[in-house]
């Protein structure tokens, strides 16, 4: 069992000992410091906070515990129940909201939850604000409202509908040209709150929805992830419907995925290329998305005379980078698309319909287009260390080692080669190095990845 507490959030295993896994008490403990340090940023009468959350089993008694928490402080909370991340982070902005929290543990598996803290953009908070509220919580200096000063809950069902209005309303999004393809689509909505929002988009969109695993109870079907090896079901569901292809989400819909009519992946690392590539095809500008995306994104700017830019891993580094570059399209290659347009934040629901908006002007079907752009492979391995070895030592040898080559160390180091390119992380709670590479065959993927394993051990005596 865990409690992982962090700049980004607190998240953990429901039961166990207080401290040490994700218990009532530390639910109130974290949603207490998040309140406080709302209050902190405004000196005002009333403070307004959006709460949601995806369907996990625990939901319903961890938003429990916060909202009243939140009222316990004074603040008025706007409870939108099931929900999406993206729609919570949308109605904060519409609610001119001082902040919002969303309840899901992302892709971990049923016996997970966290804490998602937004700032009163519809944000996740940055790393000075996330360690603020970690220091508040344990320094435990916080201050509830007296009886009549209690803030109020007020159930709000319309978000996820008000969201889909903003992306119809979009300009890119090619409402007409959708609904006369007379499409249909299978959905995997993992039995969260995907399952309410991706059909109900599809249909405003006149596209057939074929509803799988799309009842929010929490009981995830398969390993919540949206990866190959967890989407049999998926896969063959496609072509057993004769569906123009399928869509599945992870359990908070902030990452996307694709099978084509053919019953195979898309490839999620390909979700950002190809809604880049008719986000870009329509709107000049630059894209951004983390060092450890594929390099396909920036051949693609490329190909439309924009600026490509590579940010640290983690989605408030990909928002800000994009602010900082003025990206017009973004996020991360575990298909995170960030669309500006509509919002700074990863959001399936803008993804679909951009995607869909992209086949249709294409005129062909979904493995035509994944055809259409360059194939690079992936590989993703550990090596775990002794906790007295220098993590840090080590990649700076590997730096050195490679000095010749483009070298970025933002974080960790990620050396590009002339055709593919190698990205070195290590892990900010246990001594491993994470070893992503990319190639444009999988077999020199696994080889780059294998002889930097190599290296690696050899600097570090193993």
């Amino acid at each position: 069992m865990t409690l992982i507490k962090s700049i980004s959030g607190i998240r953990g295993t429901i039961g166990g000992a207080q401290g040490e896994n994700l218990t009532p008490i530390d639910a109130v403990m974290y949603g207490a410091a998040y309140g406080t340090w709302v209050k902190k940023q405004h000196d005002k009468d009333s403070y307004h906070v959006v709460v949601g959350r995806d369907a996990r089993i625990s939901g319903n008694m961890i938003q429990q515990l916060v909202m009243n928490t939140l009222v316990g402080l004074g603040i008025n909370v706007i409870n939108l129940d099931l929900s999406t991340t993206p729609t919570v982070e949308m109605a904060v902005m519409m609610e001119h909201a001082d902040g919002g929290i969303i309840l899901t543990a992302s892709h971990n598996p049923k016996q997970w939850n966290a804490l998602k803290l937004l700032n009163n953009k519809g944000e996740f908070l940055d790393a000075a604000a996330g360690q603020e509220i970690l220091d508040i919580a344990e320094g435990g200096n916080m201050l509830f409202a007296s009886v009549d000063n209690l803030g109020q809950i007020t159930r709000n069902d319309a978000y996820i509908d008000l969201h889909i209005d903003e992306i119809l309303a979009l300009d890119l999004v090619n409402v007409k040209a959708i609904k006369a393809a007379n499409l249909k689509v299978v959905v995997d909505g993992v039995n969260s709150t995907g399952g309410i929002a991706i059909p109900l988009l599809l249909e405003a969109l006149g596209v057939q929805p074929v509803k799988l695993f799309c009842t929010p109870n929490g009981e995830f079907p398969h390993n919540p992830e949206p990866l190959k090896e967890h989407l049999g079901d998926l896969m063959r569901e496609v072509v057993t419907q004769g569906a123009d292809f399928g869509i599945v989400v992870d359990p908070d819909v902030d990452r996307l995925a694709f099978v084509d009519e053919k019953g195979e992946m898309f490839g999620e690392e390909y979700t950002l290329v190809a809604v880049a590539d008719y986000v870009l095809a329509n709107t000049s500008g630059n894209t951004v998305s983390n060092m450890s995306s594929s390099r396909a994104l920036r051949d693609i700017t490329n190909k439309h005379n924009g600026i490509y830019t590579a940010s640290a891993v983690g989605e408030v580094n990909v928002v800000q980078m994009m602010k900082d570059t003025k990206a017009v399209i973004g996020g991360e290659g575990n298909g995170g698309i960030i669309y500006p347009e509509l919002h700074y934040g990863r959001d399936s629901l803008v993804g679909v319909a951009l995607f869909l908006s992209h086949l249709v002007e294409q005129k062909t079907t979904v493995s035509g287009l994944r055809a259409s752009y360059p194939s690079y492979y992936m590989s993703k391995q550990k090596i775990a260390l002794t906790p007295q070895i220098d993590v840090d030592a080590i990649l700076e040898k590997m730096a050195d080692t490679y000095k010749a080559e483009e070298i970025t160390t933002i974080d960790g180091v990620k050396i590009d080669f002339e055709s593919n390119w190698v990205h070195l992380r290590k892990s900010n709670t246990e001594p491993i190095i994470r070893i992503y590479t990319e190639a444009v065959t999988q077999d020199a993927a696994d080889s780059l990845a294998n002889t930097i394993i190599k290296e690696i051990k050899q600097i570090a005596g193993l």
